[in-house]
């Protein structure tokens, strides 16, 4: 039997959530095992810096943890560049200080305020006055996706038909109907967030972890031993299947 590989679907910015699937993993017996986060730790949520942080400290402590990228990451990512970028896969009229997005709670768990009447440039100087360095260098060394035996950790999705390498970092942190609507059978079992559910779901070719928490629904953390898996709640493992 394969040792367990755990899974935490999208955070944006839920540090007490974090902690919670973190002691669910622990008193399922991962203390030490591979965890792989499947991205978007930043944006609606409170506490999106005390996230980074507490990822960038299981680090620090030697701990097997996986951190892909996720679409939100990399929009906070590039509004903290010298010159703002704003993310190319955005629907025309929104930007990452969208009320919708979540750029402003982002930077208030850094201090900085969004008032009415602000210009980009002058939320973007106290953005990069505010944000450490260190969190920076920790979107930059984020992973587009984990595989493992039969196993691929994305934050999106992929382009179904293209083989690993010829998928796009575009696809694998934006992708959703193409993906989503897509029911054959992958060269792995896809394990996904992006896309919100009312909660985890086993579509047969992919499973999605993204329940919510960035909505205030509870944040999926799951356990997989091969293509096997469990949802890990209070009581303990939970089969999720088809």
């Amino acid at each position: 039997m394969s040792a367990p590989l755990y899974a935490i679907g999208d955070i944006h910015g839920q540090l007490a959530m974090l902690e919670d699937a973190l002691q669910r993993i622990k008193a399922d017996g991962g203390e030490g095992a591979r965890i792989v986060f499947l991205g978007d730790y930043t944006d609606r949520g409170p506490e999106s810096r005390g996230v980074i942080d507490r990822l960038m400290q299981g680090q620090a402590e030697g701990r097997n943890w996986i951190c892909l990228k996720g679409n939100h990451d990399r929009m906070f990512s590039m509004f903290l560049e010298g010159y703002p970028r704003n993310d190319s896969q955005l629907l025309v009229g929104y930007h990452w200080l969208h009320e919708r997005l979540g750029g402003i709670e982002t930077l208030q768990s850094y201090g900085v305020e969004v008032a009415e009447g602000d210009r980009i440039y002058q939320v973007h100087k106290h953005a990069r006055a505010a944000v450490p360095q260190a969190h920076l260098d920790f979107l930059d060394c984020l992973k587009p996706y984990h595989q493992e035996g039969e196993l691929l950790f994305v934050h999106a999705g992929i382009r179904p038909g293209l083989p690993l390498e010829a998928q796009s970092e575009d696809d694998l942190i934006w992708i959703r109907q193409e993906f989503l609507k897509d029911e054959c059978t992958h060269p792995w079992l896809v394990v996904h967030g992006h896309t919100p559910e009312k909660q985890a779901e086993h579509r047969g070719n992919r499973i999605n972890l993204d329940s919510g928490a960035g909505y205030g629904r509870p944040l999926s953390v799951a356990v997989f031993e091969g293509r096997d898996c469990w949802l890990l709640t209070d009581q303990g493992r939970v089969p999720l299947t088809p």
